[in-house]
């Protein structure tokens, strides 16, 4: 028997992990999507440890949420992700593909339930004997044994898709250090950061240019916001000489 607040955290996180999956498939941006599957993954969580499967709970907040979706986002908003890129199908048929895939699925999970729910259902005590995690080890490695190695592989094509997908192809040789220098010096770059204004000046202000060692002023050392000051440099011999 499903006691009241059993039934109520299940209808209400169900319809928040519900909601998440819609919008992970509906929202507009890469990053939305993410946050609507970390919400359907917490929601997952709570619902695992409401039904005393506490280790399953904890690693699904702790590896799903709390690395790999810390992962994808960092990923996306490291390498960006343009709106109207993520419109244009790079795989012909791919979105024919992923709806039949989504049927074939929800086909599966339902007579998956309906299976389960001719034969009964195995009370959580039965199921964990000692513990949730041997219980939940037995289970993987003896009767759902084929489906974990088929989705270790699954995940590991997943991971070599990815680097395929984001290898970039050199065509051009590599620049040296000494090339790119070059390139770097060629239009009239400093080797050192300029001096500050007022540097070796007879006033020391941020709108006085600074003095380089031939006694010239540089103008870039003052802001381009500032209007400049033009000082001149003192006779040789004043008291207040340059500094």
């Amino acid at each position: 028997m499903t006691s009241t607040a059993e039934a109520v955290v299940f209808w209400v996180l169900g319809a928040v992990a519900l909601i998440g999956a819609i919008g992970v498939v509906a929202a507009p941006k890469a990053v939305y999507s993410a946050i609507f599957l970390a919400s359907t993954m917490i929601s997952l969580a709570v619902l695992y440890i409401a039904q005393e499967a506490l280790f399953l709970g904890v690693v699904q907040v702790v590896v799903y949420t709390g690395a790999v979706m810390m992962l994808f986002l960092f990923v996306v908003m490291l390498i960006g992700v343009d709106l109207s890129e993520s419109l244009v199908e790079t795989i012909r048929g791919q979105r024919i593909a992923a709806i039949i895939a989504g049927v074939g699925f929800g086909v599966l999970l339902i007579a998956g339930i309906g299976n389960v729910s001719a034969t009964g259902f195995i009370g959580l005590p039965e199921a964990n004997n000692y513990s949730n995690v041997e219980g939940l080890a037995k289970l993987i490695f003896t009767q759902y044994l084929w489906a974990f190695e088929l989705t270790g592989a699954l995940l590991i094509t997943a991971a070599l898709g990815a680097m395929v997908l984001a290898h970039r192809e050199r065509f051009e040789r590599a620049k040296t250090q000494r090339e790119l220098a070059e390139e770097r010096f060629r239009p009239g770059g400093h080797p050192t950061p300029l001096p500050g204004p007022g540097v070796f000046a007879r006033h020391n202000a941020v709108d006085i240019q600074a003095r380089l060692p031939d006694g010239s002023g540089t103008p870039l050392s003052v802001s381009a916001i500032l209007q400049q000051r033009t000082v001149h440099p003192p006779a040789h011999g004043d008291g207040d000489g340059e500094r």
